[in-house]
């Protein structure tokens, strides 16, 4: 029995609460310096990269805050080879052979492009980071699972999606995304360069709300459930920069009747002005506001209500600023 307290405890201490707010009081400035100077350096000698970035530093955290940066503003996200690949593995879901044999094929293709173009798919950029994190003697791991976005809201488990990254840092493990961090494909398919910094070590509760792994021990201590996962709100990158968490409603789909009133609840680990929070629908390009009440921000929890009064279905966009950073549908019911 002391065998499995103490084995319970141990785990319970190894994925505790994680999150950059443990290291708030470090200047990253050197870092963001060092990672300037070595902008055009090429991915032929991974170990000098990681000497380079790294040698300088005293801290874990700074050399993997180096590593990060530099891989997520020297790296582009490859749209087209992506949505290929997406596309096959659909195709050969059923058959569980061909799609083994064109995995291994395809990730000659996917590293050699990262190699030579700098350009990559989600697995490139996590394979990156863990190899010059682990060349600068920090543990680093890729982690496969399911990632929730407008376009690929993911409904079932079939088919793993997304790879992003678990770091140790001071003996505590933490939750990056280097390949939502560094930028976006435009309606052009041109990648641009947009860091957000939300995806660096992440609070688990709301990584949680759009990664799902596939091994359940690095949800950290976030304890959502598969059904939780896809019912949930969808929530976009910038509710990463925000740093906001859907508490209530907890579903993506709000049945309610004519008249009924909604209560909606937010936790916040950034300063938020309130007067900056709308709730908006989208009728073709025009843009609908709903009037919100009852608006307060109480120790980082933000409420507000409303009042549905119309008799149609709509998608229901919060936005901070204007920023769109999640959205449910509302549908009437008698």
């Amino acid at each position: 029995m002391k065998k499995i307290l103490l084995f319970i405890f141990l785990n319970l201490t190894y994925f505790a609460n994680s999150q950059v707010s443990d290291f708030k009081n470090i200047n990253f400035k050197k870092v963001e310096n060092i990672v300037k100077t070595y902008k055009y350096e090429r991915l032929n000698n991974l170990p000098q990269l990681s000497f380079k970035l790294t040698s300088k530093l005293n801290s874990d955290v700074e050399k993997f805050r180096a590593i990060y940066l530099w891989v997520t503003s020297n790296i582009k996200g490859d749209y087209t080879l992506s949505r290929k690949i997406i596309r096959k593995r659909k195709r050969l879901k059923n058959d569980s052979i061909a799609l083994y044999n064109w995995n291994k094929s395809i990730t000659s293709k996917v590293f050699k492009t990262l190699r030579e173009k700098q350009k990559t798919i989600c697995t490139g950029y996590a394979y990156l980071i863990k190899e010059l994190a682990s060349l600068s003697n920090i543990e680093c791991k890729i982690i496969n699972g399911y990632n929730r976005t407008s376009t690929s809201n993911v409904n079932s488990f079939e088919l793993i999606n997304h790879s992003w990254n678990a770091v140790k840092l001071n003996n505590k493990w933490y939750l990056c995304d280097p390949s939502l961090s560094s930028g976006y494909t435009n309606e052009f398919y041109t990648f641009i360069f947009d860091y957000n910094d939300g995806y660096f070590l992440t609070e688990p509760s709301l990584f949680s709300k759009n990664h799902y792994p596939q091994n359940k021990k690095w949800l950290l201590n976030s304890n959502i459930s598969k059904q939780d996962f896809i019912t949930s709100p969808l929530i976009y990158d910038d509710a990463f920069k925000y740093k906001i968490t859907p508490i209530t409603p907890s579903k993506m789909n709000i049945e309610i009747k004519k008249g009924e009133e909604v209560t909606f609840k937010f936790k916040t680990l950034k300063k938020i002005t309130t007067k900056n929070i709308t709730l908006v629908s989208y009728i073709g390009v025009n843009e609908k506001h709903h009037k919100i009440y009852n608006l307060r921000n109480v120790d980082n929890i933000i409420t507000f209500k409303i009042k549905v009064n119309k008799k149609r279905n709509y998608d229901l966009h919060l936005k901070i600023d204007n920023d769109v950073v999640m959205t449910y549908t509302m549908k009437l019911v008698r």
